[in-house]
């Protein structure tokens, strides 16, 4: 457009004379709703203008967790040409600003991101950003409210469907989840959100066979920092895979730079993730073998659907509740997990690991239960790994 003002891949306007600004401010979006490793790409979007608000806030966003200083130079220059920015990338500021200041609120945030998204509701970006802080809110629900709200001016937009299907599988409506998920797939087969939500559960299923690939093999990737302190729920695993298969500097490492991002974080948010920080400790411990040490960072009676602040699905509370229980069991409180198990296991009475779990228990302790209970996880097992 005329004046310095183009529009981006959503439509709305951004005032810039550059075309390989807006270029690289469309590919940061890609990357963003991929979960792309080229989001670097809107430190190339401020080189070609320097001036741009909108390349400017979304570099320091980027930055923001990473390199906190680097992120208050780009802050800065969006502040310093805000008065002739437009009004999408006012509201996008706004919203960005409310996630990497330093008295962050995540209500506030998310009431932002709302009111950017009712003026602005193609930007699936911002609404991408917006899921992720209901996602470490435990906000399954807000999730899907966002999404709902921006779906009639997006009907044939690609990944809308996808980032539908989330909220769905986390609230438990799985066929809904499906549907939303095989119609994403229908616009675009490459929509990761979309494969995801179809596979989830069969990725899970794989992974608790017996003969499935060894921790080792993933390690053989997760040592790659590249794939670090991008979410945290991923990081937690993470610090529980390296040192499972040896890899303990690489693993002190990653818990060493969660420590630090940490203790940057201001004292409200410290709050919110005290709970995300001990995981995170007692997993690392956990893969060490150190299962003693490990529960000491755990509540007695733990429950890691208290620790979604982190970001993680229902799959990945069931897997740290399991590991839970095996820390139970390799210190000698067999007694406890049959207790915990006998009241869990009536909400997920269909898994076959927490059946072996309690067969493991009632063995220890030398109990008659113990032949029936595996008999039984044996039926769930011929049945859930067809």
């Amino acid at each position: 457009m005329e004046g310095g003002v183009k529009r981006d891949r959503w439509g709305y306007e951004v005032r810039t004379p550059s075309d390989a600004c807006i270029s690289a401010i469309n590919h940061y979006y890609h990357q963003v709703l991929i979960y792309g490793r080229e989001r670097s790409v809107i430190l190339k979007a401020t080189l070609h203008d320097q001036d741009c608000v909108l390349a400017n806030i979304l570099a320091a966003h980027y930055l923001s967790s990473s390199d906190p200083s680097q992120a208050h130079f780009y802050l800065h220059a969006a502040v310093s040409r805000l008065e002739q920015a437009t009004s999408y990338e006012k509201a996008v500021f706004d919203a960005v600003h409310s996630l990497i200041s330093d008295n962050r609120d995540d209500e506030f945030a998310l009431e932002m991101h709302f009111k950017l998204l009712k003026d602005f509701p193609k930007d699936l970006s911002s609404l991408k950003r917006a899921q992720v802080i209901c996602f470490y809110m435990g906000r399954a629900d807000t999730s899907l409210t966002l999404v709902q709200q921006v779906l009639p001016q997006n009907q044939l937009e690609n990944y809308i469907y996808g980032m539908l299907a989330f909220p769905l599988l986390e609230l438990g409506q799985m066929e809904e989840a499906e549907k939303a998920a095989r119609k994403a797939l229908e616009i675009n087969k490459d929509d990761c959100w979309a494969q995801h939500n179809v596979y989830d559960q069969h990725i899970w299923k794989e992974l608790e066979r017996a003969d499935a690939s060894p921790v080792e093999i993933l390690a053989s990737c997760l040592t790659d920092q590249r794939n670090w302190f991008m979410e945290w729920h991923f990081d937690v695993l993470i610090l529980w895979a390296l040192p499972y298969s040896n890899e303990h500097s690489k693993a002190e490492d990653l818990l060493k730079g969660l420590r630090s991002r940490f203790f940057k974080m201001n004292s409200k948010k410290q709050q919110l993730m005290q709970r995300g920080m001990s995981l995170a400790e007692a997993m690392y411990e956990y893969g060490r073998g150190n299962y003693k040490q490990a529960l000491e960072f755990l509540e007695p009676d733990f429950d890691a659907v208290d620790y979604k602040i982190i970001g993680a699905s229902d799959e990945q509370v069931d897997v740290f509740n399991e590991v839970w229980y095996s820390m139970l069991l390799n210190t000698g409180q067999a007694l406890k997990v049959i207790e915990v198990l006998g009241e869990r296991i009536k909400k997920r009475e269909g898994v076959p690991f927490l059946w072996r779990l309690l067969e493991r228990a009632y063995t220890i302790v030398g109990s008659k239960e113990a032949p029936i209970v595996g008999e039984k996880a044996k039926v769930l097992e011929t049945a859930y790994f067809k």
